[in-house]
C-alpha cells in the first residue's frame, strides 16, 4: 500500500502543528470567537486549513528530496532512501502540495495567496540550502513558522499591520527548534541548545509584551504558557545533559509538538479559555500520529 508511504513522506503529526497555526492566527485576528460564522467565514477557515496542511507536507516532502544523499547514510529508512517512493514521484508530489496550498489561500483572499507562495518560497529556501548554514537556516524556518501565523491572522478583512509583530514570537520558538536539532544525528551541540533555552524565555517575555501592547490576556494564557515552557526546558535540559542524538531528537520532537500548547496560549489570550483547550484537545491526534510516524 504505497499511499501509507506517502503519510510517512509528509509527517502528519507536525501537519497538526501547523494546523494550530491557522487556529491561532484566526483568533489573533478577533474572527474565532465570533457569534455567527456565516458560510464565507467558514469556507475561509477550511481554505486555510488545508493551504497550511499541503504548504507544510510540501516543504516536508522537499526537505527529503534534498536530503536524499544524507538520509542514505544516515537515515536509510526514510521513504525515499528506502525506495517505498521513487525520488521523481516525491518531488511530482511536492510541488503538487504546493499548487493545491497555494490555490487555498486565493481563495481566501490575494493577501492570502501572496502569504502561501512566500511561505513556499522560504520553505523550498530552507530545505535547500540554508538549513545547512548556522544562522540562516534557523531564521529562515523560523520565518516560514512566522508565515503560518500570519497566514491566519489574514482571514480579517482589514489586516491590521501591528498583528506582524507577533508573528516574530513562532520566528524565536522555531529557530530554538531547529538550533536544538542542529547536529541531531551526531550529537555535540549542547551551546547550541542551550542558546535556544535562552530563546525560550524571551518567547516568554514576548507573551508579557502582548499583555501591554495587545488585547491579550496573560492571566488566561498563563496555564498553557507554563505547559509549553514546562515541555521545552525539560527536553532540552536532558538533551544538554546527556548530548546524545537519541535525547536531542526527543527535545526536537517536544519542540514541535509543543508547537499546539503555544498556539493555544495565543488562543486563550486572544480568545477565550474553551477555544484553547479545543485547541490543545490537538495535541493527542498529533501525538498519536507521532508514534505512528516520524516527527524529525
Amino acid at each position: 500500500m504505497q499511499w501509507i508511504s506517502y503519510i510517512r513522506l509528509v509527517r502528519p503529526a507536525n501537519i497538526i502543528t501547523a494546523i494550530s497555526d491557522i487556529v491561532a492566527g484566526v483568533a489573533i485576528s478577533g474572527s474565532l470567537g465570533m457569534v455567527g460564522w456565516n458560510n464565507e467565514i467558514l469556507i475561509d477557515f477550511i481554505s486555510l486549513i488545508l493551504a497550511t496542511s499541503c504548504l507544510y507536507a510540501g516543504g516536508i516532502v522537499f526537505n527529503d528530496v534534498f536530503d536524499i544523499e544524507h538520509d542514505q547514510v544516515h537515515r536509510p529508512e526514510r521513504v525515499i532512501p528506502s525506495g517505498k517512493v521513487s525520488l521523481k514521484k516525491a518531488k511530482t508530489f511536492g510541488v503538487l502540495l504546493f499548487i493545491i496550498g497555494v490555490i487555498s489561500a486565493f481563495v481566501v483572499s490575494p493577501l492570502s495567496g501572496s502569504i502561501a507562495i512566500g511561505i513556499a518560497l522560504l520553505a523550498l529556501l530552507y530545505d535547500k540550502y540554508s538549513k545547512h548554514q548556522a544562522f540562516l537556516g534557523p531564521l529562515n524556518m523560523g520565518l516560514c513558522r512566522g508565515g503560518n501565523l500570519v497566514l491566519g491572522i489574514s482571514i480579517m478583512d482589514n489586516f491590521y499591520l501591528p498583528y506582524l509583530w507577533i508573528g516574530i514570537l513562532p520566528i524565536i520558538f522555531i529557530s530554538a527548534i531547529t538550533l536544538t536539532a542542529q547536529k541531531e544525528t551526531q550529537g555535540k551541540n549542547k551551546m547550541a541548545i542551550v542558546l535556544a533555552m535562552l530563546l525560550d524565555i524571551s518567547i516568554v517575555i514576548g507573551f508579557v509584551l502582548l499583555s501591554k501592547f495587545f488585547d491579550f490576556s496573560l492571566k488566561t494564557a498563563f496555564i498553557f504558557i507554563l505547559l509549553w515552557y514546562v515541555v521545552n526546558f525539560s527536553t532540552k535540559l536532558n538533551a544538554v545533559l546527556k548530548n546524545r542524538p537519541k535525547m536531542i531528537q526527543r527535545a526536537v520532537k517536544a519542540g514541535i509538538l509543543s508547537l499546539i500548547p503555544l498556539n493555544a496560549s495565543y488562543v486563550a489570550g486572544f480568545s477565550t479559555i474553551y477555544l484553547a483547550i479545543a485547541t490543545l484537545s490537538l495535541l493527542p491526534i498529533s501525538l498519536y500520529l507521532s508514534k505512528k510516524f516520524a516527527v524529525t
